[in-house]
C-alpha cells in the first residue's frame, strides 16, 4: 500500500518489485499522478499489476477490512508502537495473514503521517547506512517483499539436477587420460601412480556429467593427436638434416 506517491516512476518499479517476489495487490492513497506512462514504463512487464491497481481517496478507505497493518518508517519518532527490522516483523505479520493485512509505505519525501503511524500495528525500520539513510521508496519496498517471501519460506532456491556420467564412461576417460599424460610424457617413474589418484580425487568432486565427459575425451584426443603430429614433424626435420 502506498500512500501520496508523488512520483509514478516508483509506483511502477514498486509494482515491478512486488510482482518478483509474487505480490499482486497493491493498494495507492491518493497518488499525484496514477495511471501515468512513467509507471507503466518502470513496471517493466508487471503491467497486470498495475492494472489491478485499487486507488483509494483516503487511508480509511485503503485500510477496510483489513485486521494487521505494517508501516514502514524511515526516522526516530517519539511513536509508542513497537519498532523492529523487517526480518523480525515480516513473520509477525504473516502470523495475521488469514485475514487481510497491509504494508503500508509513506510518501517519498516525509514517509507517513502520524495519523497513518496511529493506524499501524506494527512498525518496520530497514537498518541502513546511518550516515547515508536515503531508500527509494521501490528499493524499500523490493527488500520488504523479499522478506515477506523469504518469512513466508518461499526463498528456497533449488540446485539444477546433476546427472553425474556412469562409472564406466568416468573410467574410460580415466584411462585415456592416462594414456594421454604418458604419450606426453607428463607421467613417468615413480609418481605416475600417486599423480594419477590425485587426478581421480580432483575430478571425483567434480561429479562429471556425461557431457562434460564428452568435452574432456575430445580435449585429450586431439591432445594424443598434435603431439603425434608434432613427433612426425620433428622426425622429418632431424632426418632432413
Amino acid at each position: 500500500m502506498l500512500s501520496h506517491t508523488s512520483h509514478p516512476g516508483n509506483i511502477g518499479a514498486a509494482a515491478r518489485a512486488m510482482k518478483t517476489m509474487g505480490l499482486s495487490r497493491l493498494y495507492l492513497v491518493n497518488p499525484k499522478f496514477f495511471p501515468d506512462a512513467q509507471a507503466t514504463a518502470m513496471a517493466a512487464g508487471a503491467d497486470d499489476i498495475l492494472e489491478q491497481a485499487v486507488v483509494c481517496a483516503s487511508i480509511e478507505e485503503a485500510l477496510h477490512g483489513v485486521v494487521y497493518t505494517v508501516g514502514m518508517s524511515a526516522r526516530v519518532r517519539d511513536i509508542s508502537q513497537q519498532v523492529l527490522p523487517p526480518r523480525a516483523a515480516m513473520p509477525q505479520l504473516l502470523q495475521h495473514a488469514q485475514q487481510p493485512v497491509a504494508l503500508l509505505f509513506g510518501t517519498e519525501m516525509s514517509g507517513l503521517t502520524n495519523e497513518e503511524l496511529a493506524r499501524c500495528h506494527l512498525m518496520v525500520r530497514i537498518p541502513v547506512n546511518p550516515e547515508y539513510s536515503s531508500l527509494n521508496l521501490a528499493a524499500a519496498v523490493q527488500l520488504i517483499a523479499y522478506e515477506l517471501r523469504l518469512a513466508a519460506g518461499q526463498g528456497e532456491i533449488e540446485a539444477p539436477a546433476v546427472q553425474p556420467a556412469p562409472a564406466e564412461h568416468v573410467e574410460g576417460f580415466f584411462r585415456q587420460l592416462e594414456a594421454t599424460l604418458v604419450e606426453i610424457e607428463f607421467l613417468h617413474g615413480q609418481h605416475h601412480a600417486k599423480l594419477m589418484r590425485r587426478l581421480r580425487r580432483l575430478y571425483a568432486r567434480a561429479q562429471l556429467e556425461e557431457e562434460e565427459v564428452n568435452i574432456l575425451r575430445g580435449i585429450l584426443t586431439l591432445t594424443t593427436q598434435y603431439h603425434g603430429k608434432l613427433r612426425q614433424e620433428v622426425k622429418a626435420h632431424v632426418q632432413g638434416d
